[in-house]
């Protein structure tokens, strides 16, 4: 029943999603809002909003090690698990704007994290600076798209297409209703995904944080997996990188916020696990990105390959950590003394090599 229970909770977080950005995009595009605005502000957010059901749900909850849990994995996933799977399917041209702009927001975002976090606990203040902070960047994405390029604009306008005159969705009554039931579709899955995480975590007798960090991040980030894969299919390869990289923001400065504002004045509890391990991966992650992103402006399909890697390495420390595995002590020190050293040398020689023309990041197919 339990296993039901995720399985029920999941497939309404993924169909909610689903709803909630079709109504909602439809709902903005008939009213003239620009397919660029849409793909950067309801189409990013919204395959965050599983993300956002489960954070808010678990606090609200009391379950402020979940809320925690699922966004901080969510992130490492976001970057090494989906990035690095769509880069395989195909090399990831990085627009100039990603390295400039957003990849430094979301390491920003992620150092105040850990900051704020230091202390043991993100409280209500640290979730209204978020909150704040998240609105602010939504508008400032909202005033910089009016400057954006026409191919950039075409790109999401590929993506993000309006209802078809006499189509389904193309009525108003629709489009709210789709809003309406996918809301309700997130906040019922979010519940159900929730309680049967609890049942997993005292059934494998492991920690409310570790299914945060694994199970309940893994399924809140179907939407931004599926998203970013079928777009590197499609060749629409900047909104592959970039849905993961404000998908990434938001989870912290728009999930993190509200849940912490939701927890009341305990706000959420940071675990020791979290702080001394997780948030730093999670740092390293963010910072792994501009190295990756600069050698030529293009996430290549041997990176993606080490990003899945360095995933499925992640998972099977924090399984083994959790159960206090005896083959721990060799693992953690294979990781340490030679896997990330070599990984770091090598990021820093690609790093040095000359970068290719600016040209590269106009979506074309890299040459060999």
């Amino acid at each position: 029943m339990t296993l039901l229970m995720f399985l029920a909770g999941l497939a309404c977080l993924v169909v909610g999603a689903e709803a909630l950005v079709r109504g909602a995009s439809r709902l903005a595009l008939s009213f003239g809002i620009s397919p660029l605005v849409v793909g950067l502000t309801i189409v990013a957010f919204g395959t965050s909003s599983p993300e956002l059901a489960v954070s808010v749900g678990a606090a609200l909850e009391g379950n402020t090690d979940i809320a925690l849990g699922n966004v901080v994995g969510s992130n490492i996933l976001n970057v090494l698990l989906i990035l690095g799977l769509s880069a395989l399917i195909t090399p990831l041209v990085v627009n100039i704007q990603l390295i400039r702009q957003e990849v430094p927001i979301m390491l920003g975002a992620s150092l105040l994290l850990l900051a704020l976090g230091l202390d043991g606990r993100i409280g209500v203040a640290d979730g209204a600076l978020f909150t704040a902070l998240m609105a602010g960047y939504t508008m400032f994405l909202l005033v910089q798209s009016r400057r954006e390029s026409q191919s950039a604009r075409d790109e999401y306008a590929a993506e993000v297409k309006p209802a078809a005159p006499g189509g389904w969705d193309a009525r108003l009554p629709v489009q709210l209703l789709l809003i309406a039931a996918g809301l309700a579709l997130l906040v019922l899955g979010a519940q159900w995904l929730v309680d049967a995480s609890i049942q997993f975590a005292k059934a494998m007798g492991v920690s409310d944080v570790v299914i945060g960090l694994t199970v309940v991040a893994a399924g809140t980030s179907m939407p931004e997996l599926a998203t970013s894969v079928m777009a590197a299919m499609k060749g629409e390869r900047d909104i592959a990188v970039g849905n993961v990289v404000g998908s990434n923001t938001f989870n912290i400065f728009g999930c993190l916020g509200l849940s912490a504002l939701a927890a009341g004045s305990g706000g959420l509890a940071v675990p020791a696990a979290v702080l001394n391990f997780d948030l730093w991966v999670m740092l390293a992650v963010a910072l792994a990105c501009l190295p990756v992103f600069m050698t030529g402006r293009e996430i290549a399909r041997w990176e993606g390959g080490l990003f899945v890697a360095y995933y499925a390495a992640y998972v099977v420390y924090l399984v083994l950590a959790a159960q206090q595995h005896a083959v721990l002590p060799a693992f953690s020190a294979a990781m340490m003394s030679f896997v990330i050293p070599i990984t770091v040398v090598t990021l820093v020689v690609v790093m040095l090599r000359p970068v290719r023309p600016a040209g590269r990041s106009s979506g074309a197919d890299p040459g060999p």
